[in-house]
């Protein structure tokens, strides 16, 4: 027997949509303010999963200079037809505040590594957007309404209107099609046909731990939808003691071997807490049809941590990930990716042969143009280490290794230079926009050298240490609260975040000097 266990894509990969054209799987992700945007996976025994492109990977699909935190791409839809690959996604520009401003837009491939079309626009009235292909030839947009207005409620049910692909644009009225459940928050619907019925899938009860995937059917593609009698059909709310909680926001496809399959988002919370580090994440489960409805195949409508893919004789064993980029080819790994932009002119793998020079710009509060280039937190037990040369200018310029949630919550361990101390290395922890210090001017360095910096997670804790010769290491300050570095965590504050711990290096130089910093290599690995 084989078994993929959950979650299968690790780290922060919210709102999956699955895919699947003959025996290859696809998962599209949420990549919100990280640049390129949207992560596909791919898979062909729904148990290893591998991560294969970037489809927004230009400036001209996706532009995201000045997106607040947790904006940028929410929850791409994946689909296929005659041969061309769609990607629907929203670029969310503000969500701050009583207004949310939503772009929605369509890219197509013939292959799916690309290349991905110039963006179609198509709407702004909502988030979430999915294509869904008629038998009948006619395709249709389907998305979230959004409403600012405080005597409705935000999320005020899901529209419908036709695409033309002869237009490249959205044609006839939009419809209103489903307002619903009492679960409220409405969003992430994904429209299937089966046995004479459309089916709506759409993810209810918010992002957190209520959480949760509803269905409703019609005859008629304009509705009137009848609410499935069993609703939730997925969620964690009602088992606490469950290690995937969270689960919603899903989507479905037959296997080629006639089973169903649901992909969901989850979370796996940690401490006394229950904070979900690792960010929202991906799990699989079995479904089938059963009375006209969808049910998971293991009863009941909480997720399961294992699920048997019949079928497959393939090992299940969950393989620790380890990434090694030396910097010594003309592009680093595709696991590798830099906030809102391009880096560009930032970045220069021809400066210094086998070493990534990154030119130092904007501060980590910045959603602009900063000089970071990170790996998303996958397992709760990491190490990642980097070789790193610079020789700072003066106190403004700073850089090294930083343990990354959001443009106000880090921590980081850097070298820069003191009038008195000289070059020295110290640690910046910043919460919720409150930055301090705590080992204040720091560890006095030679002025010149090559230093290792290295990042250890233990769970809720994390640390940092350096050295000199890569052998010998010393723990720099105190254990850092990990837990700080998550959604939940801004939740506990009144804030409404969606993304993940990044583990990352920088260098910023906030007098415009031209600092630069040399990195040498970049370690993440599992343990």
């Amino acid at each position: 027997m084989a078994y993929a266990t959950n979650p299968i894509l690790t780290g922060f990969n919210p709102d999956p949509s699955i895919l699947r054209v003959d025996s290859d799987y696809y998962i599209a992700t949420s990549t919100f303010e990280w640049f390129p945007g949207v992560q596909i996976h791919h898979s062909t025994d729904l148990i290893h999963w591998e991560l294969i492109c970037h489809p927004l990977d230009r400036l001209s699909q996706l532009n995201m200079l000045g997106n607040q935190s947790s904006c940028g791409i929410w929850a791409p839809c994946l689909s296929y037809s005659k041969g061309i690959y769609y990607l629907i996604y929203t670029d969310v520009k503000s969500f701050i505040g009583m207004f949310k401003d939503t772009h929605n837009y369509l890219v197509t491939a013939s292959d799916i590594m690309g290349p991905w079309s110039e963006p179609i626009y198509l709407n702004s009235s909502g988030f979430d957007p999915s294509l869904f292909h008629d038998v009948n030839g006619k395709k249709y947009l389907l998305n979230m309404l959004m409403d600012y207005r405080k005597w409705s409620t935000n999320f005020s049910g899901i529209v419908l209107q036709e695409y033309s692909e002869e237009k490249k644009a959205l044609v006839g009225e939009s419809i209103n099609i489903f307002k619903g459940t009492q679960l409220r928050f409405t969003e992430g619907p994904h429209l299937y046909q089966h046995d004479g019925y459309y089916y709506l899938l759409t993810a209810e009860g918010g992002t957190g731990y209520e959480h949760a995937v509803t269905m409703a059917r019609s005859r008629n593609i304009e509705g009137p939808y009848e609410v499935d009698p069993k609703n939730p059909i997925l969620t964690s709310y009602h088992t606490p003691d469950n290690p995937i909680q969270k689960a919603g926001h899903a989507s479905i496809t037959k296997s080629h071997n006639g089973k169903w399959y649901m992909v969901h988002l989850c979370g796996r919370p940690v401490g006394d807490e229950h904070m979900c580090i690792l960010g929202r994440e991906t799990a699989l489960q079995e479904v089938e049809w059963k009375d006209g409805w969808l049910r998971l195949v293991n009863g009941g409508n909480s997720p399961s941590e294992k699920v048997e893919i019949v079928g497959v004789e393939a090992d299940s064993t969950v393989e620790k990930k380890y990434l090694i980029e030396n910097f010594e080819h003309h592009d680093w790994s595709i696991h590798l990716q830099s906030l809102r932009v391009p880096l560009a002119e930032r970045a220069s793998l021809t400066e210094r042969l086998g070493y990534l020079r990154l030119y130092g710009k904007e501060s980590l509060s910045s959603c602009h143009y900063q000089s970071l280039l990170a790996h998303r937190q996958q397992s709760f037990y990491v190490q990642v280490t980097t070789k790193m040369d610079f020789k700072p200018k003066s106190f403004q310029t700073m850089a090294g290794l930083v343990y990354y949630y959001d443009s106000k919550s880090y921590y980081y361990l850097y070298i820069t230079e003191d009038e008195v101390a000289g070059r020295v290395m110290s640690i910046i922890s910043c919460i919720l926009g409150k930055g301090s210090q705590p080992i204040g001017v720091g560890i006095p360095l030679q002025d010149t050298g090559e230093v290792y910096l290295r990042l250890i997670t233990e769970k809720e804790k994390a640390y940092f240490s350096y050295s000199i010769d890569n052998k010998n290491y010393s723990k720099i300050g105190k254990d850092l609260d990990a837990t700080v570095l998550s959604d939940d965590y801004y939740g506990a504050t009144g804030h409404i975040l969606f993304t993940g711990a990044f583990i990352g290096i920088c260098c910023q130089d906030l007098a415009g000097q031209g600092a630069y910093a040399d990195f040498d290599y970049f370690e993440y690995m599992e343990y």
